[in-house]
């Protein structure tokens, strides 16, 4: 039994560089997250007003003024609904196929939520075996190296996490409410051609 349980320790203890490397790659890929998200946060507010106005026309059944909405995400979608000919099934499609690349992109926001505590709380257990024996042994200053190492990942790990739900979050919103408006367009504008050659 001494045996089985000195391997489980010592598979433990080879464990945390791997996983200290993967919490250090998850971290960098958080901050890259986090600045890409307050990009685009700061691009969507300055593109809120051409995104109302061409709501505003779509609601006034009076075609869309491509000229008048200057650029943006959402004007460069609609444009793309227009290239197709506001043609039900080919729009549809178009749309499905956004909403499944958005759905991509949430899943990675959604990865760092689920692995960041994950490698946190392996980073926090491994250490925390070699800080007890260095209490028992009288070791003060291995157990406090060991505890260090033990609260940097959880903090870590803890950060991934955050902004992973922070990115995943405001992003499921944005996106369900552009694929929602996108649809009521393409809509809009079927309706306001059928009228216009009835």
């Amino acid at each position: 039994m001494h045996f089985i349980t000195q391997i489980l320790n010592w598979i433990s203890l080879a464990l945390l560089l791997p996983v200290t490397v993967l919490l250090l790659a998850a971290l960098v890929g958080a901050l890259c997250s986090l600045g890409g998200f307050t990009s685009m946060l700061l691009m969507l507010f300055r593109q809120r007003r051409n995104r109302e106005k061409a709501l505003r026309q779509l609601r006034e059944e009076r075609g869309l003024d491509f000229a008048g909405l200057g650029s943006g995400r959402f004007v460069r979608h609609l444009r793309k609904l227009d290239e197709l000919g506001w043609d039900e099934l080919h729009g549809e499609k178009w749309i499905s196929d956004l909403h499944r690349h958005y759905e991509l992109e949430l899943e990675r926001a959604g990865f760092m939520v689920k692995i960041g505590p994950m490698l946190g709380l392996m980073g926090t257990l491994i250490p925390m075996g070699p800080a007890l024996a260095g209490l028992a042994s009288g070791n003060v200053a291995s157990m406090a190296y060991n505890m260090q190492i033990a609260f940097a990942t959880t903090v870590a790990g803890c950060f991934v996490a955050g902004v992973g739900l922070l990115v995943y979050s405001v992003k499921r919103h944005w996106y369900a409410d552009e694929i929602s408006a996108l649809r009521y367009a393409l809509d809009v504008e079927i309706r306001r051609r059928e009228r216009l050659h009835a």
